[in-house]
């Protein structure tokens, strides 16, 4: 090997060490990037002649080059935060994000999960990427094509009561009441009472009050009451709307019930509005057991639940996101229903994946086509929510890679040196 060459080995040397030492640099700055991970630099040697040839130094190396740097795509710890829009994959795959960056529309791929709710409801990354998933019919059903995620579309509207369900023990032990229950005197004629709200289709609630009248051994009637003012006839004191009845058979059990046609003309609402009252599954009139709902028991009667399927108009209070990608809202009318599903994706080969700076990375020619579905399943990790994802920087490891490479590059200059001291030695021969 010639003097000359001996110093283009060297300038090799300094040059992949040199290379290598900014790979080290460049993780030890991002180790507080969320979702970032690190590199390291794969060395090769450099063939200084050519395997045919047939001189004396046949195969003599020239030195060393960083062939490519590889990404190590180890699990980040993960680290709690009080967001429900911190996101963090555990296990394999990728947020998708779409958008502009530097530049370049795109679709995306990322571990960084800091999402938040921009000005037109969708989750968006601190670059104004859009998160991609399947978003939620009206009526929560997922639908199938991936957009960008809204979970905050603006109010939902109000839903009129078609239905109160409700349980209570009417003490059998209560006496047969020989008074006729009168609409204008309820509380003395009744009793037992409890109140249900309802809404009309404006979104307004009403405060009916239930009355029931023991009638017979194991039955009685029931009468659904409420303030006039509040209906479209107008008037004052309470109007009964509703009545029906219910019997038990000898050990408390729900038999029968029966429910009046109604037609409620709440106030400026939709007119005729029809409600059904429903005690439980009774045993002849809906073929149940008769224990589920309301029943007849020698205890003291009480109210055991009430419940209606009606509401007012609501907006998105908080949300919540489940392993699978779930988007949740919970509304301020007390509703919840699903908006839609985050979808992630991963690859046959992550190292085919192509680095574009900001936490990003594109699909590459030997990355494969992303594999694309709901979280926690197919292969791909679950998400969890309120959670982000540090970088898999290990300082000490850095560290000490920065050490060798520091090392390598001295001796690569002591090669230089040494060769240009042999090169001086070798002009000097002429004097």
């Amino acid at each position: 090997m010639s003097i000359l060459r001996s110093l283009q080995t060297g300038v090799s040397g300094l040059r992949s060490n040199s290379d290598a030492l900014g790979v080290a640099g460049d993780n030890i700055a991002n180790v507080n990037t969320v979702g970032f991970k690190r590199s390291r630099g794969v060395f090769e040697d450099v063939l200084g002649r050519s395997v045919a040839s047939f001189e004396a130094v046949k195969g003599a190396g020239a030195g060393s080059r960083l062939a490519h740097v590889e990404q190590v795509w180890t699990q980040g710890a993960l680290v709690t935060t009080d967001s429900a829009t911190d996101l963090a994959i555990q296990g394999d795959g990728f947020f998708i994000v779409q958008g502009n960056n530097q530049g370049a529309e795109n679709r995306y791929y990322t571990r960084a999960g800091q999402f938040h709710v921009d000005n037109a409801g969708r989750l968006v990354n601190a670059d104004n990427l859009r998160l991609q998933g399947y978003t939620a019919e009206p009526n929560g059903t997922m639908g199938a094509t991936i957009g960008d995620l809204v979970v905050d579309a603006g109010t939902i509207p109000a839903s009129a009561t078609t239905s109160v369900t409700i349980a209570a023990n009417l003490d059998s032990n209560t006496p047969i009441n020989a008074v006729a229950f009168d609409p204008l005197n309820p509380n003395s004629t009744s009793d037992f009472s409890n109140t249900v709200n309802v809404y009309d289709s404006l979104g307004n609630s009403h405060e009916i009050t239930m009355y029931y009248h023991k009638n017979a051994s194991n039955s009685w009637d029931w009468h659904a009451m409420i303030d006039s003012a509040e209906l479209t006839v107008g008037g004052t004191g309470p109007t009964e709307i509703a009545n029906g009845g219910v019997t038990f058979t000898t050990d408390g059990k729900l038999d029968t019930e029966t429910n009046s046609a109604t037609s409620w003309d709440f106030l400026d609402a939709t007119q005729a509005q029809a409600i059904n009252f429903d005690f439980g599954t009774s045993i002849t009139t809906d073929g149940g057991l008769g224990v589920d709902g309301s029943t007849g028991y020698a205890s003291k009667s009480t109210t055991v639940g009430l419940k209606q399927d009606g509401f007012a108009a609501g907006s998105v209070a908080t949300i919540s996101v489940s392993n699978d990608g779930t988007i949740m809202g919970s509304f301020s009318n007390g509703q919840q229903r699903a908006l839609g599903q985050i979808v992630t994706a991963d690859f046959a080969n992550v190292n085919g994946l192509e680095r574009t700076g900001n936490g990003l990375w594109i699909s590459g020619q030997t990355s494969g086509e992303a594999l694309i579905g709901p979280a926690d399943g197919g292969g791909r990790g679950a998400i969890i929510s309120g959670t982000l994802e540090q970088a898999n920087v290990d300082l000490g490891t850095e560290f000490v890679n920065l050490i060798a490479y520091q090392r390598g590059f001295q001796a690569n200059s002591r090669v230089i040196t040494t060769a240009d001291e042999m090169y001086g030695e070798l002009v000097n021969i002429k004097r």
